[in-house]
């Protein structure tokens, strides 16, 4: 297990997932105030469609919120990006959540490979590339075997928030984030 003690100076992980957090994709036929809707082609999603399909016309619908760029670079943590978009997240969602910068990207081995112990094809791989940093991850597959894998491997310097893809991002989650960060560095 590492348990690294963050110190006052480590700002930690902030690792974000795009479809459920900023991307509130179960909402359908609700429109969340202030999000803009986007329609984007990235190309993981473009591999999985039929050739001349109505969808690869079209494009994939998005809906993000202009500020949440703002509010990530708020927060005390140093932000990477933990999704399937990959390279693409700073190409396409960064812009459209206002973030100035590229963040650093998580690239996967293997995705949607399906873990022999049930959890969720990121947690291993996340764990190991955070390497004993403290970190927060938000994403909306998180499961009670990905917070029991996290707390084994990594130590209790890490908060895993399950994020409805229904509502993405709320308030609440925003400040769960910071109150996060602001207990770890008084530790």
């Amino acid at each position: 297990m590492t348990d690294t003690a963050p110190g006052p100076s480590v700002r930690p992980l902030l690792l974000i997932d795009v479809d459920g957090p900023l991307n509130p994709y179960g909402a359908r036929l609700t429109r969340h105030r202030g999000y803009a809707r986007h329609r984007m082609r990235p190309a993981n999603w473009l591999a999985r469609q039929e050739p001349g399909s109505r969808a690869l016309r079209r494009g994939l619908l998005v809906r993000l919120h202009p500020g949440d760029g703002g509010r990530v670079l708020d927060l005390p943590y140093e932000p990477a990006w933990a999704t399937t978009w990959m390279h693409e997240a700073n190409e396409l969602i960064g812009p459209a959540i206002g973030l100035p910068e590229p963040l650093p990207v998580i690239e996967w081995p293997r995705m949607f490979e399906a873990d022999p112990d049930g959890l969720y094809w990121k947690t291993r791989h996340l764990v190991t590339w955070a390497a004993g940093r403290p970190f927060a991850w938000i994403d909306d597959m998180i499961t009670d075997l990905d917070s029991a894998y996290v707390a084994r491997e990594h130590g209790a310097h890490a908060l895993l928030l399950r994020v409805d893809p229904r509502k993405g991002l709320r308030a609440a989650d925003w400040a769960a984030l910071r109150g996060w960060a602001e207990e770890l560095r008084e530790r």
